[in-house]
């Protein structure tokens, strides 16, 4: 039964993004009828707020408040947040009203995982074993998410928000169900300032195994951030070619991009077979690799006879995308002390999809517009990719060689 629930919260936590994450742009330039100048900065808001709001939730869960009491409140404040983001005058507006919202939701992701980690241990389930078949009840939703949008014809409609509004106040009011997730960390005034302010998950930066976790979390948030920021884009340059005007991609764009998440589900499950033959580290490795290829593919992909590279590279997501997001939200879990869990996993989240998001928007869009856009805006895609592809290999290299592998001790 509990683990039903989790499973419920689960598929609730990602249905609410994929509500209105894929069809905002939709809402954006055919009901709001407002310009590309502004667009991209809608997507920054993610990445602001999980620069500093996982930390400091992370760090309140440990220390003041029980954990799922905290994820309730969290998921009421964004679901009133979502409902007023349509009624925006202006981009400017909007862009606010999205941002106060992602404070409220992006501490979620790695609460709920502290929520899930702290039960099921609690009811004696094996962790690696458990949380991966309950975490693809989370993909599952954002599909769910999408095709409910998209099957009710709402991709252009305000509607879209107001049902992420809707299913956000529901989890907030079901997380107050759930069985006690309380504040494991205690002040000890001699401990230090660090320890009064809530701050000992940051003193893993000390640990050379964890600093190297951290920095390498960061520098694949940054590749995830290029595909999410340019894989739809892409997709729809061959618009522009008659020569693929009957041709999946172009008809169905969403569709093809679609398999990313159907994949994820698929290589959730596989991630307690591969932690245990492989362990950690290779889990890691292979995901970085698979980063490699999911660029490479689109850079030689095409709708045409190149078909089957573009699908591949979507089905290769799975694979980069969860091996590394949720096998290194199991390494904190299993390499942290209880009193600094939540506050670690904030920390997980801000690298990923804060500082990691940020840096691989702000340094791809310069490097994109300097070294491979002409004049007239057109865009060298191969050459994208290819660059991409680099970063990734450079990234799964010097993790090889950097990141030990040696059991740590719980901090």
């Amino acid at each position: 039964m509990i683990r039903f629930r989790l499973t419920l919260l689960s598929f609730l936590q990602f249905f609410i993004w994929g509500s209105w994450l894929i069809t905002i742009g939709t809402f954006w330039f055919e009901t709001k009828k407002w310009g590309p100048q502004d667009y991209g900065v809608i997507f920054s808001t993610m990445g602001i707020g999980a620069l500093i709001m996982p930390a400091i939730m992370g760090i309140i869960a440990d220390r003041y408040l029980s954990a799922q009491k905290l994820y309730g409140i969290l998921h009421f404040l964004g679901g009133i947040g979502l409902y007023f983001i349509p009624s925006a005058a202006t981009p400017a507006d909007m862009f606010w009203r999205i941002l106060i919202t992602m404070f409220f939701y992006m501490p979620t992701i790695s609460i709920s995982a502290t929520v899930c980690y702290h039960i099921l241990s609690k009811e004696g389930y094996d962790i690696v074993r458990t949380f991966p078949r309950v975490r693809v009840w989370g993909t599952v939703g954002f599909i769910a998410a999408l095709w409910t949008v998209s099957l009710t014809h709402n991709e252009a409609s305000a509607n879209q928000f107001f049902i992420g509004s809707a299913v956000s106040i529901l989890l907030g009011i079901f997380s107050f169900t759930l069985p006690d997730c309380p504040p494991a960390g205690k002040i000890k005034t001699e401990k230090g300032w660090m320890n009064n302010l809530g701050l000992d998950a940051f003193k893993l930066f000390k640990d050379y195994q964890f600093s190297i976790f951290f920095i390498f979390s960061m520098l694949l948030g940054a590749a995830l951030q290029l595909t999410n920021a340019y894989g739809d884009v892409f997709l729809h340059v061959f618009d522009k070619n008659p020569n693929y005007a009957h041709s999946l991609v172009v008809k169905y764009p969403a569709m093809i991009m679609s398999i990313s998440q159907i994949s994820e589900t698929l290589f959730i499950l596989a991630i307690p077979f591969f932690m245990k033959r492989f362990g950690i580290k290779q889990v890691m490795l292979i995901s970085m690799i698979a980063w490699v290829l999911r660029f490479g593919l689109f850079a030689f992909g095409n709708p045409g006879d190149g078909l089957w590279m573009i699908v591949l590279s979507c089905i290769i997501y799975g694979m980069a995308f969860d091996f590394f997001n949720i096998s290194g939200s199991l390494f904190v879990e299993q390499n942290t002390s209880e009193g600094i869990r939540s506050s670690a996993q904030g920390v997980f989240t801000m690298m990923v999809n804060g500082v990691g998001a940020v840096l691989g928007s702000v340094v791809s869009g310069f490097v994109i517009e300097h070294y491979f856009q002409d004049a007239q805006g057109t865009m060298d895609w191969q050459s994208i990719w290819l660059s991409f592809a680099g970063y990734s290999l450079l990234v799964a290299i010097a993790f090889a060689l950097l990141f030990k592998n040696k059991p740590l001790t719980a901090q």
